[in-house]
């Protein structure tokens, strides 16, 4: 069966996947070599050096592109090195338009990096698409969209943005972290570059560091190749192999999660202790309808602003949980709370945050797959 003829969760398990040809082993194995033999100068089975090529990140790639229905994967070390090396498609004297709302990591590497060499970066709300086209201009090479947005949890329409852009040779990349392929793919909305750190829920176990990213068009694959060796931000064949061992069990993943999730913000919103909710499954979120249209779910993601407005009180609640764990990063099978504005948003200057509404009190989850009413409980005990 071809993998456009497969549905998602058969992808997920066989897509771009065969048995090992040289020992018929089920599970691709895991390739730990740094180099390979050859018969003769330029004359061998594929593959050369373990930098350029190796042959589990081989199917994990071809796996991940067939996830996001795109035709080239591109593996590396991590979310920030998949994002480092599409970066390096631009040139100095170019300019990106980012979304305002976006994960602190990804604007510290563009303007603590990328600025130095004579990149400039834009950052506007993409629910107005006045404001992004106002920004448009004859250097304009790159739109960066993330959604859902991270931790605000905005919604940006993808196929307004590849339209707003279509036929003036700008790129459009979509960071699509927060909802994994299961839930979106950005390629098929007419976005050239879809980018995931696989740590996150592609992973889904919290025990790898993993970056990828997925195109359609071979010039394209062919320059994040060259990127891909010539800057070396490889991942490790072992990490390959748990990403591909996390792929099998994706799509039951992350609904449960959603499923969660959905339980978990009607909980939260009901909540006389907390102000505000940010889920993209209540009605009342600004982009309800361009969510419900471009993915399948809501996701596992909700945040939360506390009555109390400050870091006091929700540090309070942070050290109160005992299912969710105080940590960085998201997308596991367990629940996790964060406090954005001073672990994973701390690169981004206060004033910048609270533009976006990213408060000192705010609060991110990242929930898991755990029975709902014992996290119900948890969060319920630590709002007391």
């Amino acid at each position: 069966m071809k993998n456009k003829e497969m549905k998602f969760g058969t992808k997920a398990i066989h897509a771009g996947i065969q048995p090992d040809p040289s020992t018929g082993a089920v599970m691709t194995p895991i390739f730990q070599t740094s180099t390979y033999v050859q018969d003769a100068p330029g004359k061998h089975k594929g593959f050369e050096y373990a930098r350029t090529q190796n042959p589990t990140r081989d199917v994990l790639q071809n796996n991940l592109a067939a996830l996001e229905n795109g035709t080239h994967g591109i593996c590396f070390g991590s979310g920030l090195g998949a994002m480092d090396a599409v970066l390096k498609l631009l040139s100095p004297g170019d300019e990106l338009i980012s979304t305002n709302d976006l994960y602190g990591g990804s604007y510290r590497l563009m303007k603590q990096v990328f600025g130095k060499y004579g990149i400039k970066f834009h950052y506007v709300g993409m629910n107005d698409m006045d404001e992004l086209k106002a920004k448009l201009n004859e250097n304009t090479r790159m739109i960066w969209v993330e959604t859902p947005t991270n931790p605000m949890l905005n919604v940006v329409d993808i196929k307004k943005v590849v339209k707003a852009v279509n036929g003036k040779n700008i790129l459009v990349c979509v960071d699509n972290t927060f909802a994994s392929p299961y839930l979106q793919n950005p390629l098929d909305l007419g976005a050239d570059l879809v980018l995931h750190s696989a740590t996150k829920y592609i992973g889904g176990h919290s025990d790898v560091v993993h970056g990828a990213i997925v195109v359609k068009d071979e010039d394209l694959a062919n320059q994040l190749y060259f990127i891909q060796n010539a800057a070396g931000a490889v991942p490790g064949p072992q990490d390959c192999f748990l990403v591909l061992r996390g792929i099998k069990t994706l799509h039951l993943r992350v609904q449960r999660s959603c499923d969660n999730a959905r339980e978990i913000a009607a909980f939260l919103k009901r909540h006389k202790k907390v102000s505000k909710v940010y889920y993209p499954g209540f009605e009342s979120h600004p982009n309800h309808k361009v969510a419900k249209a471009q993915m399948r779910d809501f996701g596992g993601m909700v945040s939360f602003d506390l009555k109390a407005n400050t870091k006091t009180a929700a540090n309070k609640v942070l050290k109160s949980t005992n299912l969710f764990s105080l940590a960085e990063s998201l997308g596991g099978v367990e629940s996790l709370i964060g406090h954005p504005a001073s672990m994973t948003h701390g690169s981004i200057p206060r004033k910048e945050r609270l533009k976006v509404g990213l408060t000192d009190s705010l609060i991110r989850l990242s929930v898991g797959i755990e029975d709902v009413a014992d996290l119900k409980k948890d969060l319920s005990n630590a709002l007391k």
